[in-house]
């Protein structure tokens, strides 16, 4: 490990807009299944323990195709990028994604899950707020719209046979999503790795490891005595809701606008709700019809907002020879 500065280098170009669009593909439609996938995970399995092994498994499977494939100078970091990686470690995989575990096990529904969580790019353009940095009109309808929508399917569908929601995990979920905000807000100004495929290698690693410690501390026990339907949830989760999902998240960060980011917020509900009713036969309500349109809607307007424009070149005068 290093311990001075990196030397200057020419700022990377822009990333080509396929890539921004699957990487948002990936973030959108695995993460919505993760709250399925944590949720039958946590039925045999404790929530931090499980949740810290499946992060620390992704990071070292990370870590090691990085290394085959550029050698293992690829890893080296500098002690500041190393506290930077750890602490968003600490916010986004041990408070945002632990939280959650803690919250679905504590009987929140997965469906109802993704929803609250739905909160952070609130939270986002919050911090935003507070820092003086104001979003675009249009930005902040597309927020708004959003949360509109969502909260419509919360509370419109009480009624509809939904199960109910514990106040202590809500409370634990929205917490969550604050933290999940916080760190995604304050990536851009923390000392990381240039690598953003580093950077999620030592995020994974500490937040782990962080989960795994904390889970032993308040008596958590993990064993290999599970069922079939627990390993196939956590598999799924370490290779596409953290290697591939998460790796893609933290790609978005780096190159991306972050209200951009922050729209798969809007969709992973839609998606969870989706799953509800194909693999758990959850009735697909009214509120669950229009809520989802508008929160499609809603996608559109930020994606529109946060769009980069091209700058037109400015205009060359005329040579003197060619002027009249």
């Amino acid at each position: 490990m290093t311990s001075g500065p990196h030397p200057e280098s020419p700022p990377r170009p822009a990333p080509r807009t396929g890539l921004v669009v699957a990487a948002l593909l990936v973030v959108y439609v695995v993460w919505g299944s993760t709250y399925l996938g944590i949720r039958i995970m946590v039925e045999e399995a404790p929530p931090l323990v499980s949740g810290g092994l499946r992060f620390m498994t992704a990071g070292v499977l990370l870590g090691l195709v990085l290394a085959v494939r550029s050698g293992v100078r690829r890893l080296r970091v500098t002690r500041r990028e190393l506290a930077g990686a750890a602490f968003l470690g600490l916010m986004l995989p041990m408070l945002g994604n632990g939280l959650v575990s803690v919250g679905e096990d504590l009987g929140a529904p997965s469906g109802v899950t993704a929803l609250l969580i739905a909160s952070i790019p609130l939270w986002i353009v919050w911090f935003r707020v507070m820092s003086g940095d104001l979003p675009g009109p249009l930005s902040l309808l597309g927020v708004l719209l959003g949360f509109a929508g969502l909260a419509y399917l919360v509370f419109a569908g009480q009624g509809s046979g939904s199960r109910e929601l514990p106040l202590v995990a809500a409370g634990i979920i929205v917490f969550a999503s604050v933290c999940w905000a916080l760190g995604s807000f304050l990536q851009p100004r923390l000392t990381l790795p240039r690598d953003v495929f580093v950077t999620a290698v030592y995020e994974m690693l500490s937040g782990g490891a962080i989960m795994v410690v904390t889970g032993l501390l308040v008596g958590e026990r993990f064993t290999f005595d599970y069922g079939a339907r627990t390993w196939l949830a956590l598999g799924y989760l370490v290779l596409f809701g953290s290697m591939l999902a998460f790796t893609s998240y933290v790609w978005l960060l780096a190159n991306a606008p972050i209200s951009l980011v922050a729209t798969y917020a809007y969709v992973n509900p839609v998606v969870a709700v989706f799953l509800g009713w194909l693999v758990l036969a959850e009735a697909v309500t009214l509120p669950v019809v229009v809520g989802g349109g508008v929160v499609v809607l809603a996608v559109v307007v930020v994606i529109t907002a946060e769009r980069p424009r091209r700058t037109p070149l400015p205009e060359t005068p005329a040579p003197e020879s060619l002027r009249q």
